[in-house]
């Protein structure tokens, strides 16, 4: 994807072995023939990239006494066979991602700052309909090739470039899973009588009551059972639990329906704000929503990996804005009711619930929340950072044990002082997160798409061989890690600003930072573009010669 500073493109190269590496699919219609060429050291065949074509031996990954360390049976290509997500599976993992507490919270965080509720709605709806794009974009190489996020990282940052952008992208996963699992660990707390909560007492340097810390204990225990069996636990968990949630969610809607006498008072939430104000608090908010989902929207390889097609992925994703549009709805409305019920907006779900009444219910909606939290939690919080210690050490690290550091990291952000506050929500965690997403996002589609025309070399990323096509400059990438500060750098002024290190700063940073997303996205993906263009020398229609990659994709 990238340019080479000091190695031309290799795209003649052959494969040494006779047995190719798996990918998925390939846009030539013949197969050219493998000419033998000495490498030193050799190239060797994966485990999971099983053969489809008559009479040739299955490769055995990692079969040789010394494995080359980019390799790791986590990170190998999907095996054709493994390849088995449909529309409808992708569809009921973003259901169950959409539908939880931090998705309930946002147009109500939106309104809360000022917004009218409309205006907060159509905020919501328009991010994720901006989003939808990147997440295509970024998904086709991993449904095309069966590669996971780190390993399609190393194509344009090279093979130990990519270890940066998998850590920055796994530490937005930890933070994020500390938070999904205090919201969870608080589902649990409300379920208690009043004379166990007051146990222990409140722990003035950890910022929150010891009862309260132990029920985040035990519900952060809890998902560290199901992902420890890997990805398969996943999958099952999603497909069971998006019809569960939808009826969960339709029944709390209902309850509010008919107790407030409909849901015509949830538009006549004004906006609070001029029209400078709206607008200085628009942007803001978009980039904070479009920063939401801009995490798996970058390592949604991890998942369409799995994905039969390339239609499947896309059918499956698309409801993304719909989803989020509906249950950010719900949460809206379901809180305007509660002045009209209670005689007092209570935003927080868990303590709505926990006022509704009866036992029997109270635990039907707890059990729906921890849930809903789960299955985000999982799905979008532990995947990513899991594979990229994987990716930052195959030789040490598993999946489950990759799970098990996103874990204890995310006690470390302490999530509850992220929470304290709408503005602390948005302008510091969600916007600021984006200001590293971003840049990181534009670099590898910049580089997918305009550099490397969608042909990847499989076997060449799976090589930490100095002569590989993705070993760039001492396995940097130096282009692709210029763009990713050049995209950083200019917003660190607003984000020091914002926390209060840095007193004041020029509006030019502010509004810089107000627009992180989009700024990064957009200035590192140009700035990689152009460098690449300038260094490289043509390529021509060339084509990297994949023989395993099927026809169809």
């Amino acid at each position: 994807m990238t340019s080479k500073l000091f190695f031309t493109h290799h795209h003649h190269r052959f494969h040494p072995h006779p047995h190719p590496h798996p990918h998925l699919h390939f846009l030539s219609p013949s197969h050219k023939p493998l000419l033998p060429l000495p490498l030193s050291p050799p190239l060797r065949p994966f485990p999971s990239l099983s053969i489809s074509l008559p009479k040739q031996p299955k490769p055995h990954f990692m079969a040789q006494a010394q494995p080359d360390p980019a390799q790791n049976p986590d990170l190998a290509p999907t095996e054709p066979k493994a390849r088995t997500q449909t529309w409808l599976d992708l569809s009921s993992l973003w259901i169950g991602l959409v539908v939880g507490v931090p998705t309930y919270y946002l147009a109500g965080s939106l309104v809360d700052l000022g917004m009218s509720s409309s205006q907060a709605l159509s905020t919501v709806f328009l991010a994720n309909l901006l989003l939808i794009i990147p997440l295509f974009l970024t998904a086709h190489p991993g449904t095309r090739y069966g590669i996971p996020f780190p390993v399609l990282a190393r194509s344009s940052f090279g093979i130990h470039g990519s270890n940066v952008v998998t850590v920055m992208r796994g530490l937005v996963g930890c933070g994020w899973f500390g938070i999904e699992s205090w919201i969870g660990g608080q589902a649990i707390y409300v379920l208690l009588p009043e004379k166990l909560t007051l146990m222990l007492p409140y722990i003035y340097w950890l910022g929150t009551s010891g009862v309260e810390f132990l029920c985040f204990l035990v519900f952060w225990g809890v998902q560290l059972g199901i992902v420890w069996r890997g990805m398969e636990g996943v999958r099952v968990l999603e497909r069971f639990s998006a019809p569960v949630l939808i009826v969960l969610t339709a029944a709390l809607l209902g309850w509010a329906y008919v107790n407030a006498g409909g849901f015509g008072h949830v538009f006549t939430l004004s906006s609070r704000l001029s029209g400078p104000e709206f607008w200085a608090l628009f942007f803001p908010s978009l980039t904070a929503n479009i920063s939401f989902w801009a995490t798996v929207a970058l390592n949604i390889p991890d998942f369409t990996r799995y994905a039969r097609s390339q239609k499947d992925q896309i059918i499956g994703q698309i409801g993304l804005p719909i989803f989020m549009g509906v249950f950010t709805f719900v949460g809206l409305a379901v809180t305007s009711s509660t002045e009209v019920i209670f005689g007092k907006i209570i935003s927080n779900p868990i303590q709505l619930l926990a006022k509704i009444g009866g036992l029997t219910t109270m635990i039907l909606a707890i059990t729906g929340i921890s849930l809903a939290t789960i299955t985000t939690n999982i799905a979008a919080n532990v995947v990513a950072p899991a594979n990229a210690l994987v990716n930052l050490n195959p030789s040490v690290f598993t999946f489950q044990k990759g799970a098990l550091l996103t874990a204890l990291l995310g006690i470390a952000f302490q999530p509850w002082r992220l929470l304290k506050s709408s503005e602390s929500f948005v302008y510091t965690w969600l916007v600021g997160y984006s200001a590293l997403l971003g840049p990181i996002g534009g670099i590898i589609i910049a580089d997918y798409y305009l550099l490397k025309k969608m042909k990847l070399n499989i076997q060449d990323l799976y090589s930490s061989s100095s002569r590989g096509e993705y070993y760039y400059s001492g396995g940097y990438n130096l282009i692709a890690m210029v763009s990713l500060v050049a995209g950083i750098l200019p917003v660190m002024p607003g984000f020091l600003n914002n926390v209060g290190i840095i007193k004041s700063v020029p509006n030019v940073f502010l509004h810089i930072y107000n627009n992180a997303w989009f700024f990064g996205f957009f200035s590192a993906g140009f700035l990689h573009w152009f460098l690449s263009c300038l260094v490289e020398k043509p390529t021509g229609e060339n084509e990297v010669i994949d023989p395993l990659l099927p026809k169809t994709i």
